[in-house]
């Protein structure tokens, strides 16, 4: 895919940030539009349907952890890639931001040329999902995991889930029983290009537990976690 292909929507409530941002983004060829407050972003991504979201988390009116929630419940967004743009890099910033269904995060002030980087990395392996299209499919007992359709059965229902963890879970119930250490999970959903959080991990199989059941997630102390199908 092009760059000129790609949309990317930038969102923040600073005129001097994405007058910087746009600026670096654009001068890369990327199709880039702009809100300041969670309104507007929600609003333009569903009119846009952006492959990427950069969203401040700090904003008036509607912050951008509850404008990642709606975005996230919207089907015709599902595949789309949202990266928390914030100030502040506490955990709970970023445990805050993953619970929302955010890919990523990056904390300002960040140099253009390294964000560029970043984005860059990003969206290939945005365009290495879209281009090359898996025919896996995962039926067990309890779960059907449709890799190329990126639908999900679990007990005779549908089930939507944010890329990160549609991932996680086909990386987990691809080999039910087998525990998958923390870093080899880390490297196979996250990549070594994205540096994130210790705690990033956990966050997700919370959420997974919470749509799917404790039971079906188990935790090896010190190691990493397991599928069952049971």
């Amino acid at each position: 895919m092009n760059n000129s292909n790609i949309k990317i929507l930038l969102v923040d409530d600073e005129p001097d940030i994405l007058e910087i941002i746009s600026y670096n983004l654009t001068a890369q060829g990327y199709n880039v539009s702009t809100a300041n407050n969670g309104f507007q972003a929600v609003k333009k991504a569903k009119k846009e349907q952006p492959h990427l979201i950069i969203l401040d988390v700090m904003m008036p009116e509607m912050d951008g952890i509850e404008a990642c929630e709606q975005i996230r419940k919207l089907p015709e967004l599902e595949n789309t890639l949202i990266v928390f743009l914030t100030a502040r890099g506490e955990d709970y910033s970023q445990v805050a931001g993953f619970e929302a269904g955010a890919d990523d995060y990056i904390t300002k002030p960040i140099k253009p040329k390294v964000l560029v980087s970043k984005i860059k990395s990003l969206l290939r392996r945005l365009n290495t999902t879209s281009n090359t299209p898996s025919k896996d499919l995962i039926e067990l007992d309890c779960l059907t995991i449709d890799r190329e359709a990126y639908k999900i059965v679990f007990e005779g229902e549908d089930i939507i889930l944010p890329r990160k963890e549609f991932e996680l879970l086909y990386l987990l119930a691809s080999k039910p029983g087998k525990v998958f250490k923390r870093e080899d999970i880390l490297d196979k959903i996250w990549g070594n290009e994205v540096v994130v959080g210790g705690r990033t991990i956990d966050v997700h199989i919370r959420k997974l537990r919470e749509k799917l059941g404790d039971k079906r997630f188990k935790t090896i102390k010190g190691v990493g976690y397991k599928f069952e199908n049971k």
